[in-house]
């Protein structure tokens, strides 16, 4: 604020000086007048006009500091207008912020309550998943263990594959048509697990003839043999293939010394093999399968194979029960053809007794006319009196009226 007034001071000091110049180039001294009344007269002007400037100065810095009050004055309350305006935005902004923190806080809140809410929903889900899928695993690797234990026992496995054996029978075939522990041979105790029934010969059907099919699983010389294979040891591999020949060489001879025994059984049996794996590798060696066929009268197969052999089977069953009933049938039409053949002569016999009969009843009618003829003259009798004269039954009253026609 100095700096104006300084400004203004020294804006008042040039005036004045302007102004004397201007006094002293008007008032020119006369000719002939004396200098020191001049003097005088310069220096009253002087001095008046000092006084004038000194007033006009004085006057000037009174209306600058008014001004300057005023101004300062319009800039305080300016000030604390803007003061208040902007405290006022200040607030606003802050209310305003303070509802959109809420309502950001509130969303924010809601949705991650929400999504944390479905992740642990989800989580959740997926942990009972993993637990049941843990739990199954656990039953499942108890069930390989124990199934583990049922191929290392041999009784044990043998069971497995008669049991596999006993579902493709039982897939394929009626109960009547297969049996279980069959006894082939009456002078000894082997019994072959299963045996499916066949027709006996023609002059004696109520006979059967049996064909044996036993199972067996090598376990022990297969998994050598996979094993072996993983390794990519040939000459273990092959040992182990002729390992495993030689133990179907052996089932084969035991299964025909023990259960193909003709005429009670085929000239044949059937070695069920429980795998398609192990039975693939047995058809590997296509001399060894021609070989136990030919030597030993026994047939190689597996599920698959034993399945399209039961098919079979059965297809000729049903056959078979189809030529059964076809005979039937025949001898039933043969019977029904002596029988009508008597039917016929029945016929004739009863129109010739009809014949007959019409025959009698119509000369029994002409007689009746004729005795009517002769009877007309006579003179009609009471029923009671009739009835007494002939010695007929005398009928009551109301009988005759019922026995009597309408009128």
């Amino acid at each position: 604020m100095g700096e104006p007034v300084a400004m203004l001071t020294l804006l008042c000091a040039a005036l004045a000086v302007v102004l004397l110049l201007v006094q002293l180039l008007r008032i020119r001294p006369s000719a002939g007048a004396d200098p020191d009344v001049a003097r005088r007269e310069l220096r009253d002007e002087l001095r008046s006009a000092r006084e004038e400037a000194r007033l006009s100065a004085r006057e000037l810095r009174e209306e600058v500091t008014k001004s300057i009050d005023a101004t300062q004055a319009s800039l305080d309350r300016v000030r604390v207008t803007l003061d208040q305006r902007v405290r006022e935005l200040q607030e606003g902004n802050e209310r305003k912020l303070d509802e959109m923190r809420r309502t950001v806080d509130e969303k924010l809140h809601d949705t991650l309550e929400k999504r944390l809410g479905e992740s642990f929903k989800l989580v959740s889900d997926r942990l009972d998943t993993v637990h049941k899928g843990l739990g199954e695993m656990q039953q499942l690797a108890t069930g390989v263990g124990d199934l583990k234990r049922v191929l290392t026992n041999v009784k044990a496995r043998g069971t497995w594959a008669e049991v596999q054996l006993g579902a493709i029978l039982e897939q394929v075939l009626t109960p009547e048509q297969y049996g279980k522990n069959v006894c082939i041979r009456p002078e000894t105790a082997e019994r072959v697990e299963f045996a499916v029934r066949l027709p006996g010969p023609l002059d004696d059907p109520t006979t059967c003839v049996w064909l044996p099919i036993d199972s067996k699983f090598p376990q022990e010389d297969w998994l050598r043999l996979q094993d072996a294979s993983d390794q990519g040891d040939v000459a273990a591999v092959q040992a182990a293939s002729d390992a495993l020949i030689r133990t179907v060489r052996g089932s084969a001879k035991e299964i025909h010394d023990k259960y193909v025994h003709p005429p009670a059984s085929t000239d044949f049996a059937i070695m069920f093999l429980a795998t398609e794996g192990l039975f693939a590798e047995v058809l590997r060696h296509p001399s060894v399968v021609s070989d136990l066929q030919q030597q030993y009268r026994v047939v190689v197969a597996g599920p698959t194979t034993l399945a399209a052999i039961l098919t079979s089977l059965r297809m000729g069953f049903q056959t078979l029960v189809v030529e059964q009933r076809a005979a039937e049938v025949w001898r039933v039409l043969g019977a029904v053809k002596t029988e009508f053949g008597k039917f016929g002569d029945v016929l004739d016999k009863v129109q010739r007794q009809l014949t007959t009969a019409s025959r009698t009843i119509e000369e029994t009618g002409q007689r009746s006319r004729a005795m009517e003829k002769k009877l007309r003259s006579a003179e009609r009798l009471p029923e009671a009196e009739a009835a007494m004269v002939l010695e007929l039954p005398v009928e009551d009253e109301a009988d005759a009226t019922d026995a009597s026609p309408p009128q």
